[in-house]
């Protein structure tokens, strides 16, 4: 049986439980058939992308991030699956016959050569320095806290490690699996605003931006190093209305729900008052008191109408 490619890192904010509620917001045109191209602006893990794209049959997928290490690993992935493999499977075999000790050792070794090497990574051009990176990248995904990416102001990754007995650093089949989907793919180091130029109305766009903090202390919006504030938030809901209006795509953006803390805040609510706001349940999973880890609301906010 054919391996169904699922997000190769765990990553902050990442859909995969949220799919099958997903699935009866999408737009009716891509159940018909009718969607040529799918583009999603902010692919972080990639949940939605998967699913979508071994789902419906669409000729054309573009997927955009400034994370620069994300999409550079994507891009191994894309070319150089069987040399990443090899790079994996050592880190693999090297933390199995490793006590926990040793083990974070390893971690802080892998973290600090990553650290150490950021400055000699030419993000423009591939080259075969970019297969141990995403190698780094991908285990330090495994074997960090919580599976977090997160820079400091030096922008050096500086997660601690997460002490797990069996994390699945090798993942051969799932690895292979997202080379082949992959391949059909345009991937970019971009700015979301440049799918503009991409999209037509036979388009479906998903957003997934960095959530808007539900409280103070729950801010994850600055894993590039770049920090996603409400004025961002306006900004992105313009080129939502852009897309809209000159492109005629169909929009699906997902977002926290500010009415689980404060039943009277509409911030998205105004910002897209001229669409269809809905709203989903999801599990809180990344907050270091469990307490806290619990269902919450989130928004899915889309330019079209649905099927009853």
């Amino acid at each position: 049986m054919k391996t169904q490619a699922k997000p190769f890192l765990k990553w902050a904010g990442g859909k995969s439980q949220l799919l099958c509620q997903f699935e009866k917001y999408y737009p009716d045109d891509l159940s018909k058939g009718s969607i040529d191209k799918y583009i999603e602006p902010f692919v972080g893990g990639g949940a939605v992308f998967f699913e979508i794209i071994q789902k419906y049959n669409i000729p054309h997928s573009y997927i955009f991030d400034i994370n620069k290490d994300l999409i550079l690993t994507y891009l191994v992935i894309q070319k150089k699956s069987d040399v990443l493999l090899d790079f994996l499977e050592k880190y693999q075999i090297d933390y199995n016959h490793t006590d926990e000790h040793g083990r974070k050792n390893i971690f802080l070794f892998v973290r600090e050569t990553f650290n150490e090497k950021r400055s000699e990574i030419d993000h423009k051009i591939f080259s075969e320095n970019w297969i141990s990176r995403a190698a780094q990248f991908i285990f330090l995904n495994k074997t960090c806290f919580n599976g977090l990416f997160r820079l400091n102001s030096k922008g050096e990754f500086n997660v601690p490690f997460g002490g797990y007995k069996k994390p699945n650093i090798w993942d051969k089949n799932n690895i292979l699996a997202v080379s082949s989907v992959l391949q059909n793919t345009r991937i970019e180091l971009s700015d979301y605003e440049n799918c503009f130029d991409f999209a037509n109305d036979k388009t479906f766009i998903y957003f997934d931006p960095p959530y808007r903090p539900i409280s103070r202390t729950s801010s994850f919006t600055t894993y590039t190093g770049f920090e996603f504030t409400d004025i961002e938030q306006i900004k992105l809901s313009h080129f939502f209305k852009k897309l809209d209006t000159w492109k005629c795509a169909k929009l699906m953006l997902s977002n926290s729900d500010p009415k689980n803390q404060n039943p009277d805040d509409d911030f998205f609510e105004r910002l897209y008052k001229d669409y269809k706001l809905h709203r989903v349940y999801a599990k809180r999973m990344i907050n270091c008191n469990a307490e806290k880890r619990g269902k919450i609301n989130e928004l899915v906010i889309t330019n079209y109408g649905l099927s009853t």
